[in-house]
């Protein structure tokens, strides 16, 4: 299984890019919603959320990636391969 993390340090981009991710990938459902730790932070302010985009059946294609990427870019985040 592919697993596609996009990471954003605000709640509501997270929420926003899982909604358009559901909509314009409704083969992939809706992605989950969870805030994340990073590693070696104890300050919850650190925490950053994470949209999981999961593909079972490996069916994102190059462009799709790229899609993703441009999401997560647009939020001021990034896409992490997980």
């Amino acid at each position: 299984m592919l697993r596609h993390l996009l990471v954003f340090a605000d709640r509501g981009d997270a929420e926003e890019v899982a909604e358009t991710v559901a909509e314009e990938f409704p083969r992939m459902g809706t992605p989950a919603v969870v805030r994340e730790t990073l590693a070696g932070e104890d300050d919850a302010e650190d925490a950053q959320w994470v949209v999981v985009v999961e593909d079972p059946d490996g069916v994102l294609e190059t462009d799709h990636l790229a899609r993703l990427e441009a999401l997560a870019e647009e939020y001021e985040g990034w896409r992490e391969a997980g």
